[in-house]
């Protein structure tokens, strides 16, 4: 089977947008709700339609734009996105309006706009891309799950590129929703990512695209070597998961030169980071959740860092869990869950 290469990287974040020095610039600290920090639309998008669009969609055409000219391929053979929540900007428009007009002189444009996949329609669209396009909803491994999949199409030579992106925004109602079942800290709540002292997380938003490929440039990030997600532990626990992730790839834990944690703040489900992270104890850790907030496909910024980290060979600051660094950066295990369901182990490769 083929390689599988990252060859471009885009993001749209809670601290700006992806570029060489995004890793090196002061962090906007976040508080329970954190929105994108958006660029400008404009060289992209027609201010008409600016004004129609989502925040989901807008994020994604210009994470994907960046994502494409950083790996200098005009129009990609395939589209993969993941995404936790869609399009709920429109969603909620439509329902609202479906409540206010009784059901009646309903126009579809909110609905239309609505579905989960949206951005990667958009995307197509602007691109005049006519090739397979699919979106994964699958909770807090829709990215993964998309990463799977865009994988599995390059190695089977089903395709020779992907663009690869996972989308969440945030909207109002659905924000009152989770601030009420309390999965979100409470305004001016103490928020510590190393060691979380109250429950909740810090929400946000964000897109984050890919461009992967089965040949390698001189511009390459990184190889993508295997993706593994589970809803829950099937074995004994999750130490024994990731031994046998490892085994599968003829490795051990100490050929693991550094390890991303998805910490995210939230102390009733940070326990497991915890067991992981003294599995590791002799390995470089890591951490991103504090540069975007918890949302359902953060964990595309934790593989964007990963891929950051191994092209340049050094360890940011500002990413540091623990003071350890290693002599060389050759591979890296991500491993993400969200309220002790939707795990995930990615492994990425020199």
């Amino acid at each position: 089977m083929k390689n599988v290469y990252i060859n471009g990287v885009g993001a749209v974040t809670v601290q700006g947008v992806y570029d060489e020095n995004f890793f090196g610039k002061e962090t906007v600290p976040l508080n329970n709700v954190n929105y994108a920090q958006h660029p400008s639309y404009k060289n992209w998008i027609t201010p008409a339609m600016i004004r129609r669009m989502s925040t989901a969609v807008k994020m994604g055409i210009y994470a994907s734009q960046t994502a494409l000219d950083d790996a200098q391929l005009t129009t990609p053979e395939t589209i993969i996105t993941g995404t936790g929540m869609g399009c709920l900007q429109d969603s909620e428009k439509f329902l609202r309006s479906l409540i206010e007009n009784q059901e009646q002189f309903l126009t579809p444009t909110s609905f239309i706009q609505s579905t989960h996949n949206t951005v990667g329609a958009q995307i197509a669209l602007r691109l005049q891309c006519k090739g397979y396009n699919f979106t994964y909803v699958n909770g807090a491994n829709s990215f993964e799950n998309a990463l799977l999949d865009a994988k599995l199409q390059i190695q089977n030579s089903e395709t020779q590129n992907v663009l690869l992106g996972g989308i969440d925004e945030i909207s109002d109602y659905t924000l009152s929703l989770l601030e009420k079942i309390q999965h979100i800290k409470k305004e001016g709540e103490s928020i510590d990512f190393k060691n979380p002292q109250t429950n909740g997380v810090p929400f946000g938003e964000g897109a984050a695209f890919f461009v992967l490929s089965d040949e390698k440039t001189a511009e390459t990030y990184a190889e993508i070597k295997d993706v593994s997600v589970f809803n829950t532990p099937n074995k004994q626990d999750i130490k024994t998961e990731i031994n046998d992730f490892l085994h599968q790839n003829q490795l051990e834990l100490e050929d693991i030169d550094a390890i991303i944690l998805g910490k995210n703040g939230d102390m009733a489900f940070d326990a497991v980071y915890k067991e992981v992270a003294e599995m590791f104890h002799k390995t470089p850790q890591i951490y991103y959740k504090h540069l975007s907030g918890e949302y359902n496909t953060a964990s595309a910024i934790g593989f964007l860092a990963a891929s950051h980290l191994i092209k340049k060979q050094t360890i940011p600051v500002m990413l540091q869990l623990n003071p350890i660094q290693p002599v060389e950066i050759k591979k890296v295990l991500l491993f993400n869950q969200y309220r002790a369901t939707d795990f995930s182990f990615v492994l990425l490769s020199q």
